[in-house]
């Protein structure tokens, strides 16, 4: 019987990472490109049940993709999602909560370690802590809670509506560039809101906010973790106002997951109310194709130099 259910707990862990079941390799190799796969982790040390929990502790590899960063540097979101599947697997539970990362070191493409040691296993929702490493360099430390989102959690109430947007069509695409725009945005699709864009043609709107529609390519359908990544895919809503077009470092980054989304465009508005010691908050919501609220992020960065 023990064996029995390390068997079962190790196969399932694997498919929540991004593999097959019984294998560690995806059953059907995905199209180059895709977020589920730029994102896969698998794991370092066998995943041994003691009794009926499992270990506290788990090492995973993942390697940072090519294509996915901005100046050279991986996008924050992006390295947070691969280190959320890491965690997601590693406690056996599918949907990030609440998730928190503090940036330590720049990524840059390549093989990459994640360790995860966890916290609490609770009936509803366990907690992780996870540091995600190049070789001896740490990049980012997270803690985040993860559980399974459902569609009937309890009453609603909500205070705001999805932002005006004219449709994605009627949008300004953002295409990736050898500068910019960065090569990220040739891994997702951006649309952004006419009056947002025009900081694209060296004329800031004024305003220190970023409205647009964001969905994986390739028609993948975006899972919780892929939020993680798009709460951190707009350009920086100080592009707007008047401030540098630069680097803009992120400290800390954390995202409120509702549910998982509905398949098609998410709709997202960022904004930036205060700007103030060198640094800055961006406050993002991010609504499915059926106009509902599936998450909200807070980010800490620093503002760009020239």
């Amino acid at each position: 019987m023990g064996r029995e259910r390390r068997v079962d707990r190790t196969e399932w862990q694997c498919r929540i990472a991004g593999y097959g079941r019984g294998s560690m390799t995806a059953e059907v190799p995905p199209p180059d490109g895709l977020f589920r796969t730029a994102t896969a982790v698998e794991p370092l040390d066998p995943l041994v049940a003691t009794g009926e929990s499992p270990g506290t502790n788990s090492r995973w590899r993942g390697a940072i993709a090519e294509g996915w960063d901005i100046a050279g540097n991986a996008n924050g979101g992006y390295l947070l999602a691969i280190t959320a599947r890491a965690m997601s697997a590693a406690l056996g539970r599918p949907d990030p909560v609440t998730v928190t990362a503090h940036y330590l070191s720049p990524g840059k493409p390549g093989p990459v370690s994640v360790s995860v040691e966890i916290a609490k296993q609770g009936r509803t929702f366990g907690t992780a802590t996870a540091t995600l490493a190049s070789g001896e360099r740490s990049l980012l430390r997270v803690l985040g809670t993860f559980g399974e989102l459902t569609e009937n959690a309890g009453p609603q109430l909500v205070d705001l509506e999805p932002p005006p947007m004219p449709s994605p069509e009627r949008c300004i695409p953002v295409d990736a560039t050898e500068t910019f725009p960065p090569p990220f945005t040739g891994r997702v699709e951006l649309r952004l809101h006419p009056d947002d864009a025009t900081f694209l043609g060296g004329n800031p709107s004024g305003h220190a906010q970023m409205r647009g529609w964001f969905r994986l390519r390739h028609g993948e359908p975006a899972d919780a973790i892929a939020l993680l990544c798009a709460s951190d895919a707009f350009p920086p809503t100080v592009f707007n106002a008047n401030l540098p077009v630069a680097w803009t470092p992120t400290i800390e980054l954390t995202t409120h997951v509702r549910y998982r989304p509905e398949p098609g465009w998410l709709r997202c508005r960022f904004a930036t109310h205060f700007v103030s010691g060198g640094f800055l908050e961006e406050d993002g919501e991010i609504w499915d194709d059926t106009g509902r609220l599936v998450a909200q992020s807070r980010q800490l960065a620093l503002v760009p130099r020239s």
